[in-house]
């Protein structure tokens, strides 16, 4: 199938690792121009991305620095003569209480989830409305369901879907679509590690997994990534506003249902 997006630049920030490495390379296997943000780039993923996708190109930036997100969206924008897509990606749920969580604590875990999403989009769209394009939003399902012990992160993730919403309505007029991928359980290097906090890594992943209806496992980042560029691509082209969640039935089929095979 051809996507229709050969020689778009995507930005993807977050992009060296997990999800937004695998929409990352997904998007170069189909002929698009990957742009990463982010801290850092393993030397391995820089060079399959190099692979894929010559004018591929990494930049080093840390997304509290807003000046540089103008600066580096600017450069981008006249190196490639425009931008087509952005996916807002980066953050991590950093796990902060309300209970033992200050003000303070929270707008670092923002900073760290949340505005630059807005600052992303914000210089990005000048760019993406020219080519009538698109943006994709990773929220969470805990900005959904919510998850306990987690408000700044969770409250982010709500945010974001509000963005999503918002911005939808917002440049509907000029073709621009706007929609969010909510990942449940997905296998990422972040939620691997998390995983190590448990006595038994591997009973944990078991016991999380039975709950997941589709074939009791967790989602995989690729499947993640096929449903981002499709929908970043101009085949979904009447799709704006939407919150998708491929996530195997977790959320919205009947979790006291019997799924024990035995």
């Amino acid at each position: 199938m051809d996507l229709k997006i050969k020689n778009k630049v995507c930005i993807i920030t977050g992009g060296a690792k997990g999800i937004g490495y695998a929409i990352a390379k997904l998007w170069a296997k189909e002929g698009g121009i990957s742009v990463v943000f982010s801290r850092s780039m393993p030397k391995e993923h820089d060079e399959e991305l190099k692979n894929l996708c010559k004018s591929y190109e990494f930049f080093e930036i840390d997304l509290k620095n807003y000046d540089q997100i103008q600066e580096l969206v600017k450069k981008v924008a006249a190196k490639y003569n425009g931008i087509y897509a952005l996916v807002n990606n980066a953050g991590a749920n950093d796990n902060l209480h309300i209970e033992n969580t200050s003000v303070q604590d929270l707008i670092k875990s923002y900073e760290n989830n949340l505005f630059h999403y807005y600052a992303m989009a914000k210089e990005c769209l000048p760019y993406i409305k020219k080519e009538q394009g698109s943006i994709l939003n990773i929220v969470s399902k805990t900005g959904i369901t919510g998850q306990g012990r987690t408000s700044a992160y969770a409250s982010a993730k709500a945010a974001q879907i509000g963005f999503t919403r918002e911005w939808a309505c917002a440049f509907a007029k000029d073709n621009v679509r706007v929609n969010a991928i909510a990942p449940a359980e997905v296998m990422t290097p972040l939620y691997e590690k998390w995983l190590q906090n448990f006595p038994n890594p591997e009973a944990q992943y078991k016991k999380i997994a039975k709950a997941i209806p589709l074939g009791h496992r967790f989602t995989t980042v690729e499947e993640i990534a096929n449903t981002a560029v499709f929908t970043l691509s101009p085949l979904a082209s009447h799709t704006t506003g939407q919150i998708l969640i491929p996530d195997g039935g977790y959320i919205h089929l009947d979790r006291a249902l019997n799924w024990d095979e035995d």
